[in-house]
Order: structure tokens, then C-alpha cells, then sequence
């Protein structure tokens, strides 16, 4: 069986989740449910990065220690995943103690082979995203991210030899053009590599939460060398089993432009030093913005997800998340917009084509789903519609797919309208036809259902229970999406409004 491994970064827990980590989660989790509708075998790896200077501030700023900080936090984070309903397979943590064995043994390894050395350092460090900057890449003085002034840190640490790995690195850039997408963030971390690579610190003198650096305890790893290593460690304990020879090398890394020099440059670095294989993608989506910025803690122009999801549904804010931004860009989110969408598409749209046909079926045909009587005009549209979502789905372009879903759902609408069932069932001699177009609304809403349960899983596996079906995993494969595979006979069940209209 074919294996599939995917992952999000793992959060910071400083603070509690917003939308932007929400967005990454969902992202993942539509990723492994098309995987596991392939048939594939899935592991999907979320956690939390709990180490490092923010997260021991922010415990000293609320009187508790570090890991009381850190485990009233990762519960928020854990609560996020669950109601977004992804469907991970591990969370991990990095204060786990399996994690920080692995961890050490990683970096003694480096160590041992000499990629590890001692020497002083003074830069300018931005304690918010934990990097060193050069004064060249600060704007006006201040972190491109956070807004805030870095300090001068000054102190003897551990560096990676990153330079050794330079020419490795862009060999690999070379021979795999897809590496990195998109093109524009690929194009960017090759000129990171192009521009030179100066050895990195990797632990730290003056912190002590963090996992011990095993040769010299008096250090902590830098908080990106044992978050980056999350990837890894985890498969090794997530399971009863080792995972690693079934999972590894990942399939994608999902990960925010922010953070793209530490998992495009520092982490294949690593990986090569170790002997490792790289990951076989990392796919870069840009930032949610609100009144025209970048969402962040620090500036506090969030949107608590919590609140859409109580308000909205967990499936409309899933929805919106791919719909009114594309995948991968920078796109602004705002609840005018959420409410637009929620009303033209899946209220209007969706909601009420599916209450249309079952209540149709019902009344005409006494609830049964009648059995055609030909061929069908949308068998081409659904077969164009397989072949576009398999080739969106294959380079994780999220919202194109999601757009060539849509595009079939309004066709079918415009066939309720075009063919008028109402009018046909006054008139008798025409009740082959009449089948003909319940059926084929009936089996278009269930394709609709199978492609969008990546998306929208709660209201893909109603859509199949009001069609008669149970929604289980054979219903939803992908390869059972083909047009006619609706059985006749089924009965269609009523329900609640799929979408209540907002006012």
C-alpha cells in the first residue's frame, strides 16, 4: 500500500491559536483525507513547539514555571485540532520525553562527526521567531515579522556547519524543481543558498528551557533545531512500532512564508549531515491578512476561530479558509466576507439543491431514487471534473480544486433550472425523463459529496446519509466517484437546513 506522510509546522505556544494556525491545520487535514480516499496509507503529524525563550517569558510574566505554562497552553491547541476536525494521527509535543531523547541523540551524531563546533557569537536576535538577524534584513531597525527591535545577544554557543552543506543543498534544489512550491518561494530559498551560508548557532548559553545539549548540559538546542526535528522524532515513537521506514521521507511539509528559511535551507541541511532523505516537498501558502496585515499575537489583529466556528459551523469556516483565499498566496479575510460566502454558496447553492432534489424525489417519486433510463449529459462534466480535481490535488492547489467542485455544483443547479422537473411531472408520458433528471441530480449531488469530504466532511457524509448511503470509507473513495455508481432504489431521507441563511 502506497504511504502518504504529511505534516503542519508545529505551533508556538506562547499564546493561544488563531486562525492562521487553524488555516495550516485544515490544509493538512484535506490533504490526508484525499490521501486516504486514494486508498493510501496516512499519517498526518501536528503538534506543538514548546521550548525557548517567548514560551519561559511568558511563564515568568504569569508567575508559573515553564512547563505549567506549556501544558495549560498545548490543551488550547489540542482543542483547535479537535474542533477544526483534522484528522491527525499523532500530536506532538516537544517537551515529550521521547522526543528530547531523540533530539540529543540527533545532535550528538552531528557532533560526533565534527558538523558541530564551539565558538562566540554576537548578533542581533528577535527573541518573537527566535532568529538572528543581519542589520540589512531588519525594516527600519525593527523584525520584518513582529514589528519589534531585536536585542544584541552576545555569548559562546554550538554551531552547525551549515557552509559544508551549501553546494549539497543547491545540487538538490537543481534536480528536484519541486521541491519548493511555489515557484516564487523555491526561487526565494535558492537565493538564500546562492547568496552564501554562514555556519548557525544551534544551542544557547543563557536559556535553560530547552532540551539539554547532551555533551555540555550548561547549553540548551536552539528552539528551530529541536522543533525542526519534530518530523522525525516523531514517527519513531507515535506508534507501538518504529514508523520512520514506512513514513519517511515526508510527502509535504506545510508551513507559512515566515518560516520558510529554517525548513527550506537549515532543516535539508540537517537531514544531509544525518545521512537523511529530504522531505519530497514543502509547500509555502502565504498569510491571512486583516485591515490590509499580516495576523499576528503581537500586533493583534486576529480572528478567534473559536467564535467563527461556534457562530458559523466548523464546515463553513473550512470552507472559507480555501474558498475566498487561494491556497498559497496572500489573500484578506474578513466575517463580510465569510458571511457573502456562506450565503451564495453554501446556503444558496448547496444547501438548497440538495433539499430541492430529496424534497423532488420525495414528492414525485415517493422518496425512491428512480433508475435512469440512458446515458447522462453530466457523465462528461463528471469525468472533467475527476480528471481536474486529481491534477489540483496533486501540486495542493487547494482552491482550485474547490473551485472545480463548485463549478459542478452549479451545473447542477442550472440543470434543475434547464430540465424544470415540476413541469415534467404534470405530464405522464414523460416520466422517463423525469427519472432520468432525479437520478442525475441525485448522483451529481452524491460525486459532490465524495470530492468536497476533504473539505467539508461533516456535510459530505449528510449529503450521502439523505442519498441513502452511509457515508463510510467506501462511499467515500475516490475511485467509487465515478459517474453512475449511484445504485437505484436508494431511499433519500429529509433533514435539518445543511446551511441556515444568515440575516
Amino acid at each position: 500500500m502506497k504511504s502518504f506522510y504529511v505534516t503542519t509546522p508545529i505551533y508556538y505556544v506562547n499564546d493561544v491559536p488563531h486562525i492562521g494556525h487553524a488555516y495550516t491545520t485544515i490544509a493538512a487535514d484535506v490533504l490526508a483525507r484525499y490521501h486516504r480516499q486514494l486508498g493510501e496509507e496516512v499519517f498526518f503529524l501536528t503538534g506543538t513547539d514548546e521550548h525557548g525563550s517567548p514560551a519561559a517569558r511568558a511563564a515568568e510574566r504569569r508567575g508559573v514555571t515553564p512547563q505549567e505554562h506549556v501544558d495549560e497552553m498545548v490543551v488550547k491547541f489540542q482543542e483547535l485540532v479537535r474542533q477544526v476536525d483534522a484528522s491527525n494521527d499523532f500530536f506532538i509535543r516537544t517537551t515529550d520525553a521521547e522526543h528530547c531523547r531523540r533530539v540529543q541523540e540527533f545532535i550528538q551524531r552531528l557532533y560526533d562527526q565534527g558538523d558541530i563546533y564551539l565558538k562566540s557569537y554576537r548578533g542581533l536576535y528577535c527573541s518573537s521567531c527566535e532568529a538572528f538577524y543581519q542589520e540589512k534584513d531588519l525594516d527600519d531597525g525593527k523584525c520584518p515579522d513582529h514589528g519589534t527591535e531585536p536585542e544584541l545577544v552576545e555569548e559562546e554557543n554550538y554551531f552547525f556547519r551549515l557552509s559544508r552543506y551549501a553546494d549539497r543543498l543547491e545540487r538538490h534544489y537543481r534536480e528536484h524543481p519541486d521541491f519548493v512550491l511555489q515557484q516564487s518561494r523555491y526561487n526565494e530559498a535558492l537565493s538564500f543558498i546562492g547568496g552564501g551560508l554562514e555556519d548557525i548557532s544551534i544551542s544557547r548559553a543563557t536559556l535553560k528551557w530547552g532540551v539539554p545539549v547532551p555533551w555540555d548540559p550548561e547549553q540548551v538546542v536552539y528552539v528551530w533545531v529541536d522543533a525542526l526535528l519534530n518530523y522525525i522524532t516523531a514517527l519513531g515513537y507515535a506508534g507501538e512500532e518504529d514508523l520512520t521506514g514506512r513514513f519517511w521521507p515526508a510527502d509535504y511539509h506545510l508551513m507559512g512564508k515566515d518560516i520558510l528559511k529554517f525548513h527550506a535551507v537549515i532543516w535539508p541541511a540537517m537531514l544531509l549531515a544525518a545521512g537523511m532523505e529530504l522531505p519530497r516537498h514543502l509547500f509555502v501558502h502565504g498569510y491571512l491578512l486583516m485591515g490590509g496585515r499580516k495576523m499576528s499575537k503581537t500586533r493583534g489583529n486576529v480572528l478567534d476561530p473559536f467564535a467563527v466556528m461556534e457562530k458559523y459551523g466548523v464546515d463553513a469556516f473550512r470552507f472559507y479558509c480555501f474558498r475566498e483565499v487561494t491556497f498559497g498566496q496572500d489573500g484578506v479575510v474578513s466575517l463580510n466576507g465569510f458571511e457573502t460566502r456562506y450565503n451564495s454558496e453554501l446556503a444558496n447553492e448547496l444547501g438548497n439543491l440538495l433539499s430541492r432534489v430529496v424534497a423532488m424525489i420525495r414528492k414525485y417519486r415517493e422518496g425512491v431514487i428512480p433508475a435512469p433510463g440512458g446515458d447522462s449529459s453530466l457523465a462528461g462534466a463528471a469525468a472533467e471534473l475527476s480528471r481536474v480535481v486529481e491534477e489540483k490535488m496533486s501540486v495542493v492547489d487547494l482552491s482550485g480544486c474547490l473551485e472545480a467542485i463548485w463549478g459542478f455544483v452549479r451545473s447542477l443547479n442550472r440543470h434543475v433550472e434547464a430540465s424544470a422537473p415540476w413541469k415534467l411531472a404534470r405530464e405522464e408520458e414523460r416520466a422517463g425523463e423525469l427519472d432520468q433528471v432525479l437520478y442525475e441530480l441525485a448522483e451529481g449531488l452524491r460525486i459532490c459529496a465524495v470530492y468536497l469530504h476533504p473539505f467539508i466532511p461533516r456535510t459530505s457524509v449528510e449529503i450521502l446519509r439523505r442519498l441513502g448511503l452511509e457515508g463510510q470509507d467506501g462511499d467515500l473513495s475516490i475511485d467509487g466517484a465515478a459517474w453512475g455508481g449511484l445504485a437505484p432504489g436508494g431511499s433519500v431521507s429529509d433533514g435539518d437546513v445543511l446551511f441556515a441563511k444568515l440575516d
